[in-house]
């Protein structure tokens, strides 16, 4: 029952939100052409079309139409990248003739001749996110390799490093699938990790080739192992699939639990919030975890939401994260800013501990990134 009202309220927020950016784009299409009915009613009709997508997405996502999934997908979330780009370009333009518009009233109707015409600031407008759209194809391709190194006298005298490579929301799902999955575990196979470990939202709704994604990730070679830790989209997409997906790649999945390996390292893992939300999971203490960690062991915690809890801080070396996706398209990145502290990037949290937030690997949603490149982290522990 506790899923079922999330989900709606979940929904109706969603709808509500989304449905009046169509309604802004509707309205600023209308004052820039001088539309006939039928127009109006074709505009009308392929508005709702792009605003239920991801919601006719979901009732279709058990069927076996692949073709008619993966072009709807393609085409919804493009257009949700389209539109956001639209509404923020907007409204600075909204802005600049609300002080034309002013400046004529209080000082002389001159200041009229710089407001460009509504059609000429539509065409131009739509040209930019365009090539933004474009662009951010190719970024969101452009899978960066970050290093961050770091000192331990915890490594056994037999090993001077230990090799850890980071993925984090890849997002497998009907724009990210076999093709992703190949050139992902060709990078790190290609860095040599002694542990691999994802952080969170590996697998999202609608992933085609399943089978072919999950023999990719299986057959990528790591001697201390593959360990997981949940997202919010693990939830999302049912915590059942998400599991058997992440096992069949051959990682651990990890929930609310430490494991220790090779006698130097202890790795803990909590489920994200998401879980009680969409998953009726009970939410267990982070303290509670950490209480299991060996302080004489390099320790090593995945949580995939960047947020720190004071009481934790000493408890573990290093904490992985994700989530963030450093906001995917800017100027997102400025409204993500303001909800997490820490976005991206490593941080010093004192007493011993560090933070690592990643960029992520895939996309969520709008297939393409702006100045948001996408990221496979390797992280070097050195004695």
């Amino acid at each position: 029952m506790n899923k079922n009202i999330s989900t709606i309220a979940f929904l109706a927020v969603f709808l509500t939100l989304y449905g009046l950016l169509h309604y802004y784009f509707y309205r600023k299409v209308v004052h820039a052409f001088n539309l006939g009915l039928s127009g109006h009613m074709f505009l009308i009709l392929v508005l709702c079309l792009l605003l239920l997508s991801p919601i006719i997405l979901e009732l279709i996502e058990k069927t076996q139409i692949s073709m008619l999934k993966t072009t709807l997908a393609y085409a919804g979330y493009l257009w949700m990248g389209i539109l956001f780009l639209f509404f923020s370009i907007n409204i600075f333009i909204d802005i600049y003739r609300a002080v034309i518009y002013i400046s004529s009233r209080i000082f002389s109707p001159v200041f009229l001749r710089y407001m460009p015409e509504n059609s000429v600031i539509f065409i131009v407008v739509f040209l930019i996110m365009a090539a933004v759209n474009i662009y951010g194809c190719f970024e969101a391709a452009d899978i960066n390799i970050e290093k961050v190194g770091f000192k331990t006298e915890k490594l056994p005298s037999g090993i001077k490093s230990f090799r850890v490579v980071q993925i984090s929301d890849i997002h497998f799902s009907a724009t990210n699938g076999a093709r992703l999955a190949g050139k992902i575990t060709k990078m790190v196979e290609d860095l040599k990790p002694d542990l691999i470990v994802s952080s969170g939202d590996f697998i999202d709704r609608g992933l085609r080739d399943r089978e072919l994604v999950e023999g990719l990730f299986a057959a990528l070679d790591a001697p201390y192992g593959k360990f997981g830790t949940t997202g919010n989209h693990e939830f999302i997409s049912g915590i059942e699939q998400a599991t058997e997906f992440t096992e069949k790649a051959g990682f651990k999945l990890m929930r609310n639990e430490v494991a220790t390996i090779g006698g130097f390292l202890d790795i803990a893992a909590i489920d994200d919030p998401a879980g009680k939300t969409f998953g009726n999971e009970k939410l267990i203490s982070e303290s509670k975890v950490l209480e299991a960690l060996n302080s004489d062991r390099l320790r090593i915690f995945l949580k995939h939401q960047p947020r720190v809890e004071k009481d934790s801080i000493g408890k573990f070396d290093l904490q992985l994260s994700g989530h963030t996706h450093k906001g995917q398209i800017f100027p997102f990145t400025v409204v993500v800013s303001l909800i997490y502290k820490y976005m991206d990037g490593y941080f010093d949290l004192g007493k011993g501990s560090k933070l690592y937030v990643s960029r992520g690997t895939g996309t969520w949603g709008p297939p393409i990134r702006f100045f948001t490149f996408p990221e496979i982290t390797v992280i070097e522990f050195t004695r």
